[in-house]
């Protein structure tokens, strides 16, 4: 009689299968990629091909999804952490980059960077290959890294904040109707050049008082560039626990831009004419309210902008 009932058990409400499948799941992996649909020029399967081929192996568990809009990716992103997700692969720019790495800041989950934006600065810091199928086994072949993250008043970044014109030319980028390369952001850069009004800065940096009269390049980086290879702060390291300002007055661009074997030799940030501190906090009080760029997308700000440094917040996925 104890045999038979044994034996007529539902084997799936056991306690051997459910033992079975938390072993199950705590051996296999548990992988999710998450891609904006406008990745790759409109053709997001490539990255889907690229990812499988490299990532689907048998010690993990991988799935696929799309990222329908920036709320719907961080749900998602949420979602698969509750779950026990372990790493979480995005396929995008900077912008999304951000927003699923907020998702994931403070958690042991890994970000990993699948480059398909327009600047690709996050991937372009840590070397990641723009080529899907390269970017793909640098990545599994890589190591965690945990990186220091930017807040600027209650919005966190990854690679840069920018103030000034350096953040207004993000408006001009949008509305361009190609992306691609540097052309676009020296186009943007042109025109916001025409139409941006520079004004006063009074910061705070580390207890340190300092004005600025017309600052034309006001940037707050935590990686060394903006994105294209645009480089802002070639020597900012990620896990350092400091950001890194740098700052060009109006009247002062002109000379900084004419010395242009430090731009290819990498040390124009080391010019007397420009501003580079590393800091962990800073306050920011600006006559007038206006846009910030943040990871390459636009974003209200007041007069007051207060950031800060938040050391070694989020663990990513790098070449080794």
């Amino acid at each position: 009689m104890m045999i038979s009932n044994v034996l007529s058990l539902n084997y799936n409400d056991s306690p051997i299968h459910k033992d079975i499948s938390m072993c199950y799941k705590i051996f296999m992996k548990q992988i999710l990629v998450l891609i904006n649909p406008k990745s790759g020029s409109g053709n997001p399967y490539r990255f889907i091909s690229a990812i499988q081929k490299v990532w689907d192996t048998p010690d993990h568990d991988i799935s696929f999804q799309f990222s329908q809009s920036t709320e719907d990716g961080v749900g998602k992103a949420k979602r698969a952490i509750e779950r026990g997700t372990e790493t979480i692969l995005v396929v995008g720019g900077d912008g999304m980059v951000n927003s699923i790495g907020c998702a994931l800041v403070g958690t042991d989950a890994r970000l990993g960077v699948i480059p398909g934006g327009s600047g690709n600065g996050f991937a372009r810091h840590f070397q990641i290959p723009l080529q899907p199928n390269a970017a793909a086994q640098s990545l599994l072949d890589g190591h965690t890294l945990r990186i220091d993250v930017g807040k600027a008043n209650d919005r966190l970044f990854f690679v840069t904040c920018s103030m000034a014109w350096d953040g207004a030319l993000v408006e001009g980028f949008e509305k361009l109707p190609f992306r691609g390369g540097l052309a676009p952001y020296i186009l943007a850069g042109a025109q916001q050049l025409l139409e941006y009004k520079a004004q006063p800065f009074h910061i705070e940096i580390d207890g340190e008082h300092l004005d600025f009269k017309h600052p034309l390049i006001f940037t707050v980086a935590n990686l060394s560039q903006y994105g294209s290879d645009v480089l802002v702060a070639p020597n900012a390291k990620a896990d350092s626990g400091n950001l890194e300002l740098i700052a060009i007055e109006k009247k002062d661009m002109p000379l900084v831009i004419s010395h242009i074997h430090r731009f290819i030799e990498k040390t124009f940030h080391q010019h007397p004419l420009v501003t580079n501190r590393k800091f962990k906090t800073m306050t920011v009080q600006r006559e007038n309210a206006s846009p910030i760029q943040i990871d390459g997308e636009l974003m209200k700000a007041e007069t007051h902008v207060h950031i800060e440094v938040l050391p070694r917040a989020l663990n990513v996925i790098v070449p080794t």
